[in-house]
């Protein structure tokens, strides 16, 4: 049974999540220019493809393209 959550809620929870806390608990990242990367949790890569954007507050495998905002990038991990 799934449970709905109110958009309001999903919304407050995106903007009060620093998704660069959040991906940085299951992610290795190293910052290049304002961005941030490492290897991906969803994919096995020898090469980074992962991105995490503070500015955007996004998080994104951009092999397999999961990620997105803080609730998407958790529910995906």
């Amino acid at each position: 049974m799934a449970i709905l959550i109110d958009k309001d809620i999903i919304e407050r929870i995106n903007n009060e999540t620093d998704i660069l806390a959040l991906a940085s608990e299951f992610v290795t990242l190293t910052k290049k220019g304002k961005n941030y990367f490492g290897l991906s949790p969803f994919v096995e890569e020898k090469t980074p493809s992962f991105s995490v954007s503070p500015e955007k507050n996004i998080a994104m495998c951009m092999s397999s393209k999961k990620g997105g905002r803080p609730i998407n990038f958790y529910r995906q991990i």
